[in-house]
């Protein structure tokens, strides 16, 4: 690699792609969105081109929608848990909802990602505010916005004691005095919040990577202490998370042409409006330009990539706009980690526990 700066890139692999009406144009069957085999193949997709992450949206409520909309979906954590083990370099980033979920539970199954995965588990960690999620559990009220995102931050504090709460070396197998583990390198976490009191430890062992990469979306006041923070608003998100690996998001609708990139917009639109948020209609190699201008003008470290339609955009954007950010000498060639932290430049996490 050269001087120039690295870019880091993750791809969304949700449903038939971004847009509402993707499950209408794409080749992919509507069964096979409920396969794991369907989460996989795009995968493989990314890790062919060496990108750093795939993520996978999650929710406790259907989607919202009518008929004309995709509803339903696989347990985003399972589903990357199923494909860990036929995956080698990608990392996997699931959506966790934290709001009616028990960290204790959010940290073992994470750090069981991280097994599977050989040290490439993520988790995006995102707050409940709706009704209807509130209505499955019958608990709770529903919390008001700023009460969610700060109980979504002290999740995060917490999940991260709960994986240090178990040192690198506290399994020792000493079989001639009958030791498996050092009880010296467990830990009482002892947290007590305003949401949470957890005793610890963890029953599941350090991960490999030490901390997964915990990633938030940027819209919270509470982003600040995550490894990845995802954002829309581009504008002055620098200022606003000067330490954390910062990505935008953004949309792609790609064709061999402007014109033709244009005719695929117009078709889906003529189904259903666009999402908002920031995107991009053009060819693959002017999106290459455009995420260069958007990264130097912005001080942005890479780019959430959201296909609108899967297959369609992603084969494009890694066989085409991948390339070209490679020749720009700002991306990677193949990975030279072996773990999700390696891609992101991350370094090793410290353990809050264990003795200088």
């Amino acid at each position: 690699m050269g001087s120039a700066q690295q870019l880091h890139l993750g791809v969304a692999l949700d449903g038939a792609g971004q847009h509402p009406a993707a499950w209408r144009v794409s080749d992919v069957r509507p069964s096979a969105l409920f396969t794991a085999a369907h989460y996989l193949a795009h995968a493989k997709l990314a890790e062919a081109a060496s990108l750093d992450f795939v993520t996978l949206d999650d929710t406790l409520a259907l989607q919202p929608g009518g008929e004309e909309v995709v509803r339903g979906r696989l347990d985003a954590l399972l589903t990357f848990a199923a494909i860990a083990p036929v995956t080698s370099g990608i990392g996997l980033v699931p959506t966790v909802t934290t709001t009616h979920t028990e960290p204790f539970h959010i940290s073992t199954a994470v750090a069981s990602l991280d097994f599977a995965s050989r040290g490439r588990a993520g988790v995006l960690a995102v707050p409940s505010r709706t009704e209807a999620e509130v209505a499955h559990f019958g608990r709770r009220t529903l919390p008001s916005e700023v009460d969610a995102e700060a109980e979504n931050a002290e999740v995060v504090d917490v999940i991260a004691r709960l994986w240090d709460s178990w040192e690198d070396g506290a399994i020792i197998r000493d079989e001639p005095t009958g030791r498996f583990i050092d009880r010296e390198k467990l830990h009482y976490v002892d947290f007590e919040g305003r949401f949470f009191s957890v005793k610890g430890p963890s029953i599941t062992p350090r991960p490999p990577q030490g901390h997964p990469v915990v990633a938030v979306y940027g819209d919270s006041p509470y982003a600040h202490g995550a490894d990845v923070v995802l954002v829309d608003e581009i504008r002055g998100a620098r200022e606003r998370f000067p330490d954390a690996k910062l990505l935008a998001g953004l949309s792609i609708v790609l064709a061999e042409t402007e014109q033709a990139a244009i005719d695929r917009r117009r078709a889906l639109e003529a189904y259903a409006p666009f999402p908002p948020g920031p995107s991009f209609t053009g060819t693959p190699a002017d999106l290459a330009t455009e995420l260069l201008r958007l990264a130097a003008s912005n001080g942005l470290d890479g780019f959430h990539i959201r296909p609108a339609v899967l297959p369609d955009d992603l084969a494009l954007f890694t066989a085409e706009t991948v390339p070209a950010l490679q020749a720009a000498d700002v991306f990677r060639q193949s990975y030279t980690g072996a773990t999700l932290r390696d891609h992101l430049g991350l370094g090793v996490a410290a353990n809050q526990y264990a003795e200088a």
